[in-house]
């Protein structure tokens, strides 16, 4: 009997601003390094040189200009495409872990709330650039806005484009997450990140514990 082929070791962290996506990443990944494991720690959009400078151009555009939505969603896929033929699926051939702070449920989230791209549009293009390689587990990390706007006023240097936007964007946002870990329960689960990072770490890694069998492994 052929051995049960290995779920893809592909981790996406999602949520608004201010959740703790960065903090629970670096978190996870020292947690299974020191479980023995090769990781790799990336995000969206970046993760490659070309991927990075779509980035400063989608956060930090020209003063007074801003991206129509559908040229700020061609853009993210554009970095998307480049991210996971160059690091992401390299990485996952090579039977290494790929923790991810944001992928393409961010795109789909931020350009609902933003609005002027229809949802077919957006579907068939993450279809396309992502073709089999889509995330086994994402985690949604969600605090209310209090909480978030008091972490992000709390870091260091400028506001990006997105942390820019008015509350009510930030609160379409949040529901957003939401609605996806009702729409897809497998694959994503709901961490409620108002919590202290030890306690929303130690959920996080229960549940990538259990997804990933990782006791059965160490057994």
């Amino acid at each position: 009997m052929m051995a049960e082929a290995l779920p893809l070791r592909f981790i996406t962290l999602e949520g608004g601003e201010g959740t703790g996506k960065s903090t629970l990443q670096n978190a996870l990944a020292e947690r299974l390094r020191a479980e023995g494991f090769d990781v790799v720690t990336t995000r969206e959009p970046g993760g490659t040189p070309l991927a990075e400078a779509v980035r400063e151009l989608a956060l930090h555009p020209p003063a007074g200009a801003d991206w129509s939505p559908m040229s700020e969603a061609l853009l993210m896929n554009a970095a998307r495409s480049d991210h996971l033929e160059k690091l992401i699926r390299p990485a996952l051939a090579e039977e290494k872990w790929v923790i991810c702070d944001r992928f393409a449920d961010s795109t789909r989230v931020y350009q609902s709330v933003k609005g002027g791209v229809s949802s077919n549009v957006l579907k068939s293009m993450e279809s396309t650039v992502l073709g089999d390689t889509v995330p086994t587990l994402t985690l949604v990390l969600d605090a209310p806005l209090e909480t978030t706007a008091g972490r992000r006023s709390a870091r260091n240097g400028p506001d990006d484009a997105f942390e820019k936007r008015a509350t009510d964007f930030h609160h379409a946002v949040r529901q957003g997450f939401i609605s996806l870990s009702q729409e897809e329960p497998l694959r994503c689960k709901l961490i409620d990140a108002s919590r202290d990072i030890a306690t929303v770490y130690a959920a996080a890694w229960r549940i990538v514990s259990q997804t990933y069998a990782l006791n059965e492994m160490a057994g």
